[in-house]
């Protein structure tokens, strides 16, 4: 008898991208499109998604094209025509905006535009004198076609009968009836709402999931409940943890400063077996509470809480108390667990085994983490999907409505696919967050193949040229896919600059988060500007991670940053600009201590039909002032170009209250406790 044979392993198979023909018009290198279609663009309610493609023709004539929404259902939801955005390079662009969630579809169809091959012939030759009655009558046919073919309502009919009769009137002057043609109202139906199309060639139809706004912007607080109402014994030297209950006490303060979700580390029962102590240290001393993130312990795993924190009931309270004061409820997906987790001895298999029986633990060199084993997905990856999808199911029926995954990167990409899409299909709401500060590919392709959010490197670009270039990539073509969430510190990290740069840096760090994406977090604790590492690394001492750290809320040194971040938060609220992401432009300084970039929303996607910009200009300096001149791109503001400096709007500061006239150049003197201007453009 032959040896019997393994199954082969799962391998998820990519989706066959079917060739389109060219078309009579050539539509090319479409965009959002991810490897051709395999993976769909991501958007949210309400964002102006740019659509662009390359569309030429050959010879001389006039090409325009469309971009085109489909809603889930099938119906086009929004048809806007494409402005050349590269002149030389037949790059098109159109914004359109999906105004519900759910699986939708885009497509470019290119097409010859005979008004517009039409106006450009007979304008030159009119004006040479060349075959002047000839063009004129070509534009007399030219009418007739557009009467006969295309819907008009009667105002428009009637606007183009008048131009077929003035073209056709040969006691008229020839500049006379060609500019009644050109007139701006004949341009708006011809151009912009009823244009004359032919030989229309689509695209092939391209994927577009799109999400509730929350998934793209939205303000996220993250704390440790076991440390809101933590009391400290003198007498017996011993703390008594916070619970669910007295967490739920902070959420009125919470919701005070503006944020949108609430992110609590882990809350499940802590293992005990080689549990850190203070400061990572590898002796824990009694009392102390070891690390959230080693899950698992006789009390149970990943689908239950800590008794010191409370009941089910009491993390139900949690989010009720939350929802009611207009906030939603994260949880930390910590994916390993400590030694004494119930799969430990239940499913050995889940873990890696080391040739002297021991299973191996976490390591993320120089740093090791004795109390945590990583899951292992290869001996029997069905199992611990299954119950991984059932632990996160149990926390979505409990009103939790986004997971802070951790490491997401450490574990398979297949299984998050599968895990995602699942969750997607019954919990479209949920948003996953990927804690993965690694790789630029492994980062990218977590967000190709379901996380809505992502953390970034923002939190490591300090300089000028740094945080500029980071804005503009994470912005363009990677935003269709990759949502970033930027985030000044977290309970892992404190860079060198937050350690050095006193309350002020994290005031200007604040400003560059908040404004510069739409998605922004801080760590509980930011109001103090708690900024003392741990020698030799990038973390704060006394880590929150490994005791209890209670604070007073009412302290007066918290009330500056207090005050900054609920401002930041109010401002995010009244513009709809700063909860886009692909709208952003960087401006030009002519000091590198200066950071200057803008976020427009035209007012076809704005609730009030208003268009809204605003500019932000941060000095990177928290010690002393700076003095900047800042190149604004006008059209970028939504605004005329010129080529003069003077006053062209009213720049308006929403941390101040004071009003400047600026114009192309605008000149900013920045300094500790006004370290920012963020800019309400108004016209005069």
């Amino acid at each position: 008898m032959s040896a019997p044979v393994a199954p082969a392993p799962r391998v998820a198979q990519p989706v066959p991208v079917l060739p389109t023909p060219i078309g009579r018009i050539p539509v090319v290198d479409v965009s959002p499109t991810v490897e051709q279609g395999r993976w769909p663009a991501k958007a949210a309610v309400g964002e102006a998604v740019p659509v662009r493609a390359t569309v030429f023709r050959e010879g001389h004539d006039a090409v325009a094209a469309t971009a085109v929404l489909v809603a889930p259902d099938g119906t086009v939801r929004a048809s806007a025509r494409m402005v050349d955005i590269a002149p030389g390079l037949d790059r098109l662009e159109a914004r359109v905006a999906p105004d519900a969630p759910g699986e939708w579809t885009f497509r470019v169809e290119g097409w010859s535009d005979p008004y517009g091959t039409w106006t450009h012939d007979a304008a030159v030759k009119i004006a040479a004198g060349v075959d002047v009655e000839l063009m004129l009558a070509e534009g007399v046919r030219l009418m007739d076609r557009v009467l006969a073919e295309l819907a008009l309502d009667a105002a428009d009919r009637s606007t183009l009968e008048r131009v077929r009769t003035t073209l056709a009137d040969t006691r008229s002057t020839p500049q006379d009836r060609l500019s009644a043609a050109l007139a701006d109202d004949v341009r708006d139906i011809l151009v912009l709402r009823s244009p004359l199309r032919d030989h229309v060639s689509p695209s092939a139809d391209y994927p577009l999931v799109v999400s509730r706004e929350l998934a793209l912007a939205g303000a996220w607080y993250e704390m440790f409940p076991r440390s809101e109402g933590a009391v400290y014994d003198a007498a017996t030297r011993s703390w008594r943890s916070g619970t669910l209950r007295t967490a739920a006490e902070r959420l009125p303060g919470i919701a005070a400063m503006g944020f949108d979700i609430v992110y609590l580390t882990p809350i499940h029962p802590i293992g005990t077996t080689f549990r850190k102590g203070r400061n990572n240290s590898l002796e824990a001393l009694p009392g102390d509470p070891g690390s959230p993130y080693a899950i698992g312990s006789p009390d149970g795993g990943h689908d239950a809480i800590h008794p010191e924190l409370g009941t089910f009931d009491d993390f139900d309270a949690f989010v009720a108390r939350a929802r009611s004061l207009g906030m939603e409820v994260a949880l930390d997906l910590a994916l390993q667990c400590s030694p004494d987790h119930p799969w430990v001895t239940e499913h050995p298999e889940w873990f890696t085994t080391r040739v002297d029986g021991t299973i191996a633990y976490a390591e993320n060199p120089p740093k090791k983490y004795q109390d945590i084993y990583p899951l292992n997905f290869d001996l029997d990856p069905a199992g611990i999907e299954a119950e991984i999808e059932r632990v996160v199911r149990l926390w979505i029926d409990h009103g939790v409505t986004a997971f802070r995954v951790d490491n997401p990167h450490t574990k398979p990409l297949d299984f998050w696919e599968r895990l995602l899409t699942s969750i997607r299909a019954t919990h479209p709401e949920v948003i996953f967050l990927a804690e993965a500060f690694t790789r630029p590919a492994m980062m990218l392709t977590l967000a190709r193949i379901g996380f809505q959010q992502s953390y970034t490197y923002f939190t490591w670009r300090n300089t000028r040229e740094e945080i500029t270039s980071y804005l503009a990539e994470v912005s363009d073509e990677v935003g269709s896919v990759m949502r970033p969430s930027f985030w000044p510190t977290t309970h892992d990290i404190l860079t060198p600059t937050m350690q050095h740069g006193g309350e002020e840096i994290f005031a200007i760090r604040a400003v560059l988060a908040a404004t510069g994406s739409p998605t922004w977090g801080i760590y509980s604790g930011y109001e103090f500007a708690e900024r003392v590492a741990r020698p030799g690394a990038e973390e704060q001492i006394d880590n929150e991670k490994y005791e209890f750290k209670p604070r007073d809320w009412s302290a007066p040194e918290a009330a500056r940053l207090t005050g900054l971040l609920t401002r930041l938060n109010e401002i995010r609220r009244a513009h709809p600009s700063l909860r886009q992401l692909r709208n952003l432009t960087v401006h030009g300084t002519t000091n590198d201590q200066v950071v200057a970039f803008s976020s427009h929303l035209g007012g076809e996607f704005t609730a009030d039909g208003r268009p809204d910009t605003v500019i932000t200009v941060v000095s990177l300096d928290p010690w002393g002032p700076q003095e900047s001149m800042v190149d604004l791109d006008l059209v970028a503001l939504g605004l005329e170009p010129a080529d003069d400096d003077e006053p062209r709007f009213n720049a308006h500061d929403l941390l101040t209250g004071e009003t400047y006239a600026w114009g192309r150049r605008a000149f900013v003197r920045l300094e500790p406790g006004r370290p920012a201007h963020i800019i309400e453009v108004t016209t005069p």
